[in-house]
């Protein structure tokens, strides 16, 4: 199996670490991947090899790499990607994520978007290539080779994503019952997005889909219950457009020890808990939250 260099490792983490920034995440969340990415960068051994050889524990031992971080390190290397990388990079404006291309900043990237109207990476590595990028204002010959360069850094191994992603997929699955938030932590935190976007208080990003004047709607709140990350967010997904519940429908991404996966959190609409605030498939866990606080959870 062909393993990703140290390079090839720090760059998806110095990217995560500026798309969390972006989007207003915790400062010392941001600073831990930039510390991460810079001991991948400067370590004398192959991170890769520790990875396939002594998983997270051995990942963990390596200064500034923490238990999460050193789960998106294996993930990358058994896997080619990391999630958390690709749903940050779905929240942004195509704007945002051309801007975390070396060389691209926001008047390049709102050229790039306004003039070409690409919305991906794949899309601007395409135009890089065909010369259509050499049309956009601000881009000469010397500029459109290093976003070549960047991108090929950022977009190599495609094949071998997919190919690392099927074994993983076919070796490694993960069990039914895994550990997860407790349904009065996925509440609260749905309570507190609810209470902060209505007042305004959090970052707005403009998502890619479902977008067509790239409006800047979306709230997005970084938090944390416990020793889970979570990162909340409205559903932007086509069903949720089809109801009129994108103001409604709240996704949640939690995360800990690089284990990682996702939720729901709706209004019911009819039952005994109408009218309250529930976990999608938790049901039952919800029905006992809210006869242990009674007053909880009226969306």
């Amino acid at each position: 199996m062909n393993l990703p260099d140290n390079e090839e490792i720090a760059d998806p983490l110095e990217r995560i670490a500026l798309l969390l920034s972006e989007q207003d995440a915790d400062r010392y969340r941001v600073r831990a991947y930039r510390q991460a990415a810079d001991t991948v960068r400067r370590y004398p051994d192959s991170i890769a090899r520790i990875a396939a050889r002594e998983g997270v524990e051995g990942l963990i031992r390596l200064p500034a790499i923490g238990r999460s971080i050193g789960g998106a390190i294996q993930e990358l290397v058994a896997t080619g990607r990391i999630g958390l990388l690709e749903r940050l990079e779905g929240q942004v404006s195509p704007e945002d994520l051309f801007c975390t291309v070396s060389g691209i900043g926001e008047d390049l990237a709102h050229n790039i978007h306004d003039k070409l109207g690409i919305e991906s990476l794949e899309e601007l590595e395409l135009a890089a290539h065909d010369g259509r990028l050499e049309t956009v204002p601000g881009f000469g010959p010397r500029r459109v080779a290093g976003v070549r360069d960047a991108l090929a850094g950022i977009l190599s191994r495609s094949s071998r994503r997919r190919a690392r992603q099927r074994r993983w997929d076919e070796h490694h699955r993960r069990p039914a019952q895994r550990e997860r938030p407790g349904v009065a932590a996925l509440l609260d935190a749905d309570a507190e997005y609810g209470r902060r976007a209505a007042a305004g208080e959090l970052r707005r990003i403009a998502p890619r889909r479902f977008n067509p004047d790239r409006e800047a709607w979306l709230p997005v709140l970084h938090t944390r219950r416990g020793d889970w990350e979570m990162n909340l967010m409205y559903s932007n997904t086509a069903r949720a457009h089809e109801l009129g519940m994108t103001n409604d429908w709240v996704v949640i991404y939690y995360e800990r020890d690089g284990e990682e996966d996702q939720c729901t959190v709706v209004t019911e609409t009819r039952g005994p808990l109408a009218g309250r605030r529930v976990v999608r498939g938790r049901e039952q866990e919800c029905r006992d939250h809210y006869r242990q606080q009674p007053d909880a959870g009226r969306g």
